[in-house]
């Protein structure tokens, strides 16, 4: 329940704080004193967008902190699906900025308005008498024979049910349409994959093949290169290694007189053996050397396959085709898997279609069951208040697809009146016959939801003497469920509360501003009278105060 309410900068009010208990409150005042405000401050701890005109002094940021005891209520299972930390005592706080910026706070952590609104639905109702067009919905009257029937779990199931659904049908719909997009690429990706299997990638080794090519294509400049290179070396009077030869036994012979040219003996041996070594080489090599036309010409082809392959897919790399080979092996056969993934899809939304209409035949059934009896509590509740001759009936519709809710389009039809036909309420009851209907109805949810607390905005207007009596008596039996707020221009409604709270307007230091204070007993039963009879109350009207309040 609301036990703590703050208010600053806001519209008339420039400071306000106070302390609210469980039961029936009061809150009454004279048109323009500032009721309206105070439901637009709660209104933005509900969640509601703020602008800069509710700023009293455009200069300071305006705050509005609402504490709620909400111990009893099993609301855990709501913070922790909107990502909040749960507290016994919450604590809902709205800043509007001077700059026109609003932040929310729930508990201390920054939240957005989206989460607000849905945490706020747990724990405040305000209900105007405009605001009864909400009872001709089908969705606000299946709600209450949902509350009726007790419905929660079964609705909770059937909604996970019907989200994995929607999933499912969602992915067969997009595999169905893939595959079909599928069907008409597949040729032309079964080509392109042809001709990367035919050119086998793996056997290929680019770097390599274009090594071999080099040699093969130019063989015969090689051979005449690697000839002279070895007549070079080899010539018998004048190559290389013969006047190595020769110089070794010439420092050989030196070497032999003084061991000075020892070292520079041994770089000649040295030298001497590394071109023996490279005579051998370069013999080999020459040997090597074959002219193979055959290989020649399959290296260039492949070769000339690779590159045109290369250029089509635009890379540079035999890794780069592989990849692309693997992507086209994906998709060819993407569209024989693709039969397996529908027909377990099928399977799937088959057994869930199967399981969601057993839960909507109950959904069904059970409803049928509660609308009676709530149609019956309605009409008891509506005779006090002077709808005797109101009568309902239910009306379903069930429709092909699953809704959100089942399958049922349940509706309300009302007759007011002995004689007339039975229509939607919307069009057949008048504005008064709409404020006791949802009175009425919001009696009856008290009794099966347990939402903390309710504010009725002038609800009992229109209404008066006897009917007004009875609306406080259903208002005031809501209370022993639940905290009530009733805020009223009717007597016989103000003396039923157990507190009583005046909104009122003065000017201070040349600026209106609005106040809310508590009423003592003495206060009250003036408040009362003047309701009664205006400013100059009579004796007489202080008597009726006293009486409504059973203070005689």
């Amino acid at each position: 329940m609301l036990n703590h309410l703050y208010i600053s900068n806001f519209a008339l009010i420039e400071s306000l704080e106070m302390e609210f208990s469980k039961g029936m409150s009061i809150i009454t005042g004279e048109t323009g004193a500032g009721k309206s405000i105070l439901l637009g401050a709660l209104g933005l701890v509900l969640g509601k967008r703020a602008d800069l005109s509710s700023l009293k002094n455009k200069d300071e940021k305006c705050i509005i902190e609402a504490h709620f005891a909400i111990k009893n209520y099993n609301l855990q299972a709501v913070f922790e699906a909107n990502e909040i930390d749960y507290d016994d005592l919450t604590i809902i706080r709205r800043e509007i900025l001077p700059s026109g910026k609003s932040r929310a706070f729930v508990n201390d952590s920054p939240i957005n308005l989206s989460v607000l609104q849905n945490l706020s639905q747990y724990l405040l109702d305000i209900h105007s008498q405009h605001q009864t067009s909400e009872l001709a919905e089908d969705s606000f009257q299946l709600e209450m024979i949902d509350a009726v029937a007790n419905n929660h779990k079964l609705l909770a199931q059937y909604q996970m049910l019907l989200k994995q659904y929607k999933k499912a049908k969602k992915e067969y719909n997009q595999l169905t349409s893939d595959k079909a997009d599928l069907i008409k690429e597949y040729d032309y990706n079964s080509f392109l994959l042809n001709e990367l299997i035919e050119l086998d990638l793996k056997s290929i080794n680019q770097e390599e093949l274009e090594k071999q090519l080099e040699v093969l294509a130019n063989i015969e400049t090689l051979q005449e290169h690697l000839d002279k290179g070895l007549a070079i070396l080899t010539e018998e009077q004048y190559g290389i290694v013969a006047n190595l030869k020769e110089l070794k036994a010439s420092i050989g012979k030196a070497s032999a007189i003084t061991s000075e040219y020892n070292e520079l003996l041994e770089r000649i041996t040295s030298v001497l053996i590394e071109v023996d070594d490279i005579t051998h080489e370069v013999e080999i090599k020459t040997e090597n050397l074959v002219h193979d036309p055959e290989t020649l010409f399959q290296i260039n082809q492949k070769l000339q396959a690779l590159y045109a392959l290369q250029k089509k897919h635009g890379v540079l790399s035999v890794y780069e085709l592989t990849e692309i080979q693997t992507e086209l092996e994906n998709k060819v056969i993407s569209v024989d898997e693709f039969d397996a993934k529908l027909a377990a899809l099928q399977t799937e939304i088959e057994k869930l279609t199967n399981d969601l209409q057993q839960i909507a035949n109950q959904l069904t059934q059970k409803r049928a069951e509660a609308a009676p009896l709530l149609i019956s509590k309605i009409l008891e509740i509506l005779a006090q208040l002077g709808m005797k001759n109101a009568r309902f009936e239910y009306e379903n519709v069930i429709a092909k697809d699953f809704l959100p809710t089942g399958r049922d389009q349940i509706q309300l039809l009302l007759s007011a009146n002995t004689g007339t036909n039975f229509g939607p309420i919307k069009k057949v009851a008048s504005g008064g016959e709409m404020s006791r209907i949802m009175l009425a109805i919001k009696a009856i949810m008290s009794k099966y939801s347990k939402l903390p607390t309710i504010i009725f905005d002038e609800i009992d207007t229109g209404v008066s003497g006897e009917i007004a009596n009875k609306m406080a008596e259903i208002m005031y039996d809501m209370s022993s469920t639940m905290q009530v707020f009733v805020i009223t221009h009717l007597p016989q409604v103000a003396s039923k509360g157990d507190y009583h709270f005046k909104v009122s307007k003065s000017v201070v230091n040349g600026t209106t501003v609005s106040v809310l204070n508590l009423l003592n007993d003495e206060e009250r039963i003036l408040q009362i009278a003047e309701m009664i009879s205006g400013d100059n109350y009579s004796e007489s009207a202080i008597n009726h105060a006293k009486e409504l309040l059973r203070l005689l």
